[in-house]
């Protein structure tokens, strides 16, 4: 593995560890500051600090070290955990997110030196304290013990540390040089080294990979202990080091063995990281918590261009399959107990590879709360993060680039949607707003809502708004959710001011772009004074799906069979008609639009007449059912997604394409567009009638 590769999953594990302790200090936030809490920060932060060391980040290092030592004090007690300081925790981990950016991309280190300031003066936050509650009636007031104890820490400070190094068998397997270790002890002060050999066997009794030295060596009272422990960092478990100061017992010396494998330090670019099982595999410093309990499972990090490679490779094979499965259907060979065994192998290795692929969305709710956080600092306001169904799993195609639509929902629902504090409580609410996430399958689909309590949509300012910028008429009519609808169009803002949140109307257009490229629909639910709920549906995978193959006329066409609902053929009475042309099918009491494919596809030759059709009831997140009308149903299978947009250019109505197993290509109906369309047309007559 070459040094950019290693440096590449140092990144990777910088992202993971970044996102622990931003989960445990909002555990702390919440007042949950245990110490396994505590610990975890302490950690993430101590692995970052040790790949950056390695790697020759100096920058990043010397941030880390000034973060890692008000933690050491947290950790050990000396500083209590309350507000404040958690709050200074986060902007210091933002501030190391930072860092960690600009160590990546080659960029200027962050100015750190005001942060790294506040962080040494929490340190004496608790001496002045202790201070503070001296007597101050008597001038020659004194504690006995605390000077006692304050000569005794001096003497111990001054005192030469023995570091005592042995390696094992093996140490040397990974290209381990412990006289490169010895160096560097000697290289923070004047190092002296003895060697200890008596446990060198006669020469027909050496065995070269075992290890028999020892060595021990004494370095000044005045460098410290930090120092040394950051050269073992790295150190491998075939080596046992100690380190004490002069006199100190052989048990505290044993307590402070280094056992940690090689490095394996993190990003979120260059090699994508693909956790197989939970994360076995961390870099040097948290080796700590390894000992601490079990591995849960084994992990492996792949290339993403492998893992992309081998997803088009099993597109192929379900092609293939598709192909020999229809050549071998006119030959009586149907039945054959072979067919059966590859198709359902075909299905499971799909299944597996698509699995690989998947990633929880919490990776991505994961980034909110600095977001808000940042919000809150320009705004002024107070908001409460709710989060469910983070463990849902998804596409990590559809993961990367939900990030940008997700941020701009965020942050609209913070600007225009939570009130500010003094007109909440004038409304009877909190002073705190609620921005609520949540993830959860349904359908073969997921379904992210983004919701808050603020003042929902104001529908008479977006109306003046749209008429104001030439978007609609003055004197048009439109329902709730058309003006609803109205936020998404280009360049739409309802801003009085321009700010670095919101004013110039390039976000809620952007989102919508964003989430249609996925193949996914969004839509809208507000209540004025009560909050709105935006509500993204998107297939879990860009790549593989289900879908039932249909005829009309003389195309063969794909409906995903994550929207079908049933299929029937109708009765004459159970269809009507509203207007001229325009069908409705009556469902178990309910009438809903029958939406003939043979316009939107160019078809030529489809049955109109849905009494002689068949009709696929379908639903969708948006505009509810719709019955499609289509000649004939003539299988139900797997199909690789092909984008038209990369190959063509997007059509409308239509969601992509694949090929059958005949060669041929079939069109992808993209149902959420066709039937949001159909119901559009619908409504109007409705009220006429």
């Amino acid at each position: 593995m070459t040094n950019e590769e290693i440096q590449a999953i140092f990144f990777v594990e910088c992202d993971e560890a970044l996102a622990a302790a931003e989960a445990a200090l909002d555990r702390c936030r919440q007042g949950d500051a245990d110490d396994e809490t505590v610990n975890a920060i302490f950690r993430a932060v101590h692995s970052i600090k040790g790949g950056a060391g390695a790697f020759g980040f100096e920058a990043l290092q010397a941030y880390t070290h000034g973060f890692e030592t008000l933690l050491s004090d947290v950790r050990d007690g000396t500083v209590a955990v309350n507000d404040p300081l958690v709050a200074l925790m986060l902007r210091a981990l933002d501030l190391l997110g930072d860092h960690v950016a600009a160590a990546r991309d080659g960029g200027a280190a962050p100015d750190d030196a005001a942060l790294l300031a506040q962080l040494a003066a929490a340190q004496t936050g608790v001496v002045a304290e202790v201070d503070a509650v001296a007597p101050a009636d008597d001038d020659f007031a004194f504690d006995l013990d605390a000077m006692l104890g304050d000569i005794a820490a001096d003497i111990s400070a001054n005192a030469d540390w023995i570091v005592t190094v042995h390696p094992h068998a093996g140490a040397l397997a990974n290209g381990g040089e412990p006289l490169l270790l010895l160096r560097e002890l000697c290289a923070l002060g004047d190092g002296r080294v003895a060697i200890d050999d008596s446990a060198v066997p006669d020469l027909d009794a050496l065995d070269p990979g075992e290890g028999y030295l020892r060595w021990t060596v004494t370095l000044p009272g005045s460098v410290e202990r930090a120092a040394i422990e950051e050269i073992f960092d790295f150190v491998g478990e075939g080596c046992s080091v100690s380190i004490a100061r002069t006199g100190e017992e052989d048990e505290e010396v044993a307590a402070v063995a280094v056992a940690a494998p090689t490095v394996a330090p993190t990003p979120i670019a260059a090699p994508v990281a693909v956790a197989v099982q939970p994360v076995a595999a961390p870099s040097a410093p948290v080796a700590e918590a390894a000992a601490a309990a079990p591995a849960a499972g084994q992990s492996i990090r792949i290339d993403l261009a492998k893992l992309d490679r081998l997803i088009d490779a099993v597109g192929e094979l379900v092609i293939a399959q598709a192909m020999m499965t229809q050549r071998l259907s006119g030959h009586n060979l149907g039945g054959i107990e072979e067919l059966a065994m590859l198709d359902g192998l075909t299905r499971d290795i799909q299944e597996s590879a698509m699995s690989i692929r998947a990633q929880p969305i919490g990776s991505v709710f994961s980034r909110v709360p600095r977001i808000l956080r940042e919000l809150e600092a320009s705004t002024g306001k107070k908001v409460r993060l709710e989060v469910s169904g983070e463990a849902t799993e998804l596409d990590k195609t559809v993961i990367e680039r939900l990030s940008e639509p997700l941020t701009h929902l965020i942050r609209n629902a913070v600007d225009h949607g939570i009130e500010p504090v003094a007109d909440r409580i004038a409304a009877g609410k909190s002073p705190e707003g609620v921005l609520s996430l949540s993830a959860e399958h349904r359908s073969g689909r997921i379904v992210i809502r983004i919701a808050d309590d603020g003042r929902g949509i104001n529908r008479p300012r977006v109306h003046a708004k749209a008429v104001e910028r030439g978007l609609i008429a003055a004197d048009a009519v439109l329902s709730d959710e058309e003006i609803d609808n109205l936020i998404f169009a280009p360049g739409f803002s309802t801003a009085e001011t321009l700010s670095n949140i919101s004013g110039r109307g390039v976000g809620m257009d952007v989102v919508r772009q964003n989430v249609k490229e996925l193949g996914g629909r969004i839509s809208i639910e507000s209540h004025p004074g009560k909050g709105s709920v935006f509500t993204l549906a998107l297939p879990l995978t860009l790549a593989i799906s289900d879908g039932m193959i249909v005829t009309v006329g003389d195309q063969i066409l794909v409906v995903p069979l994550a929207h079908v609902v049933e299929s029937l053929r109708p009765e004459a009475r159970d269809v009507q008609y509203l207007g001229v042309d325009r069908a409705m099918l009556s469902v178990r009491g309910q009438f809903i639009p029958i939406l003939p494919l043979e316009g939107p596809v160019g078809a030529r030759g489809a049955i109109t007449d849905p009494t002689q059709a068949v009709l696929i009831v379908v639903d969708t997140e948006a505009a509810g059912q719709a019955a499609l009308l289509v000649d004939t149903i003539c299988d139900q299978r797997q199909f690789v997604i092909k984008s038209l947009d990369t190959h063509y250019r997007p059509v409308e109505g239509v969601a992509g394409a694949t090929i059958l197993g005949t060669g041929r290509v079939a069109l992808i109906i993209d149902v959420d567009g066709l039937v949001a369309g159909a119901v559009s047309e619908v409504a109007p007559l409705k009220e006429a009638a």
